[in-house]
């Protein structure tokens, strides 16, 4: 078994970040200057099956939008941190409220401003089109690039990873 496999069996959380992750890190403004986001369907469906295992899902953003409180309470996301430049009092917030130690966690992030809690947890995850800075750090590099299913990959590496993968696929073939 690898070691990234071991990593990702004692997990207990996943952090994403939002532009570049949760979404292709393009953003839309209207006339009135109201944003607008797209989210992939498979990441949504991914995030829902990984907290049905057992695997909490937080999200931490430097940017806030009422898309995304939007989309994670739709997806039962109860801890969503928007404006959060400085993500690390989040983070401990965040693994002190679950009662976990930063190992149990993993983070995906694209950006400089993932670093410092990509270097604290467990298991650490760059999107395929992240910054290189970023992709040196990580333990592990998407092949899915942000905002178009890189988030579902890693929900069913972690369920597979967990031995949860099957159970959730056989639940489907009924």
């Amino acid at each position: 078994m690898d070691e990234i496999t071991k990593k990702a069996q004692q997990l207990k959380l996943l952090i994403l970040d939002v532009d570049g992750v949760l979404t292709d890190g393009r953003l839309f403004f209207d006339k009135n200057g109201d944003e607008y986001k797209s989210f992939h369907a498979r990441d949504g469906h991914g995030i829902k099956l990984l907290r049905q295992t057992g695997v909490e899902i937080a999200v931490i953003s430097g940017r806030k939008s009422q898309s995304v409180a939007l989309r994670m309470k739709a997806l039962g996301v109860e801890y969503v941190y928007q404006g959060h430049e400085n993500k690390i009092a989040a983070f401990n917030e965040i693994i002190q409220s679950m009662g976990i130690k930063p190992e149990q966690a993993a983070h995906m992030g694209d950006d400089l401003l993932d670093l410092p809690i990509m270097v604290r947890v467990g298991l650490s995850i760059a999107v395929n089109d992240a910054n290189d800075a970023v992709k040196d750090y990580a333990d592990w590099c998407t092949e899915t690039s942000g905002g178009l299913g890189a988030v579902r990959e890693v929900c069913d590496f972690i369920m597979k990873a967990q031995g949860t993968f099957d159970g959730v696929l056989k639940s489907y073939m009924q």
